[in-house]
């Protein structure tokens, strides 16, 4: 009988994220293993320039070749405390290897950096990872189906109600642009900044999104609904191995009598389709939120997601939950604000919210 073959020992360190040549080879390694876009190393570099809050990746090597890796946002608040999060800004991120012991490794490789760094918290936005970590599930749940063959056929297949709020859209007086360039940023700012001052959140810095286009190139775009000279409704979208992802979208209060929104969502499932998409995903949703039941009644089906968390010993683990008791009275407070005001006060806060 043979005897096995002994692996060369792991070696874990930390990813040199200002070297090209390193960067190039992660990036081979995450496509290699269908790694999804936020375990992408350009996502946390997008995230440290956009926001300045530090990409501290780790990589797991033998023999020279990368067998694991661990993205993660180094989260600086001194309202929500400090973390480590796979992957900063994203709604997925966590360890990616071939094998589960190097999953483990890289976490635990992360409880010994967050420690040295002074963060408290280590957040993986996947489910895997060590089982002496703390579970968060029930409270996201993420909507993803495949696109149809053709425009009419993708019509068809959106349910009768939310159907007809696309139909009036399509006969609503809109124009539909798609680009990258200075036009089409200062549009989805002003939609989504007003959007989520609406919403009472904090307004992400608009540097991140500006971070996110220019590292991304043409796997990013945005696309927006015009009502005459006006953006009414824009959304940033991402493009990976075959799907689209709507992530950062809003819109005015006109764009609801306009059915923006809706139009805005069709026309990218069409778009996405003639560009080689195959599927659609319209992200994370809180369960039982209005935008979970918008997305059921486009005939998405929710997934619940489970996410895993770790504290220092001694430490509470950070809660960015909005609904958490006593939050309620400063939300109402941030609808009220100006949208000037709102858009000056909320980068620096909502930057330490990851």
């Amino acid at each position: 009988m043979n005897a096995p073959v002994a692996l060369p020992t792991a070696n874990i360190r930390l990813a040199r994220m200002r070297e090209a040549d390193e960067i190039a080879r992660i990036e081979g390694f995450v496509e290699e293993r269908d790694g999804s876009l936020f375990q992408r190393p350009a996502w946390i570099a997008a995230v440290e320039s956009g926001t300045g809050n530090r990409a501290r990746a780790l990589l797991l090597e033998r023999g020279g070749a990368i067998c694991g890796w661990l993205p993660l946002s180094e989260i600086r608040s001194g309202l929500f405390g400090d973390a480590l999060v796979s992957s900063g800004f994203g709604v997925g991120g966590g360890a990616l290897a071939d094998r589960e012991e190097d999953c483990i490794r890289l976490c635990r490789a992360a409880e010994e950096l967050a420690v040295r760094v002074a963060a408290g918290t280590i957040e993986l936005r996947d489910g895997e990872g060590p089982r002496d970590w703390s579970s968060v599930a029930g409270k996201h749940a993420n909507f993803a189906a495949d696109l149809a063959t053709d425009d009419e056929v993708q019509l068809l297949a959106i349910p009768r109600k939310a159907r007809a709020e696309v139909r009036k859209g399509l006969n609503s007086d809109l124009r539909i642009t798609v680009g990258t360039g200075d036009t089409d940023r200062a549009a989805h700012y002003a939609a989504y900044s007003e959007s989520v001052r609406n919403l009472g959140t904090p307004v992400f810095p608009r540097r991140l999104f500006e971070a996110m286009i220019d590292v991304f190139g043409s796997d990013a775009e945005i696309m927006t609904a015009w009502h005459g000279d006006v953006a009414v409704s824009s959304v940033l979208s991402f493009y990976h191995r075959g799907t689209v992802m709507p992530y950062w979208g809003g819109g005015t209060p006109a764009a609801r009598g306009l059915h923006a929104t809706e139009r805005i969502y069709y026309e990218l499932m069409c778009r996405a389709r003639r560009r080689g998409c195959s599927r659609f995903d319209f992200g994370r949703s809180k369960t039982g939120s209005g935008p979970y039941r918008f997305k059921k009644n486009w005939g998405f089906d929710p997934e619940p997601l489970t996410y895993r968390r770790w504290a220092a010993p001694g430490c509470a683990a950070r809660n960015i939950d909005p609904s958490e008791e006593g939050r309620s009275r400063a939300i109402d407070l941030w609808k009220r604000l100006p949208l000037p005001l709102a858009n000056r006060l909320g980068p620096p806060i909502a930057r330490g919210l990851g």
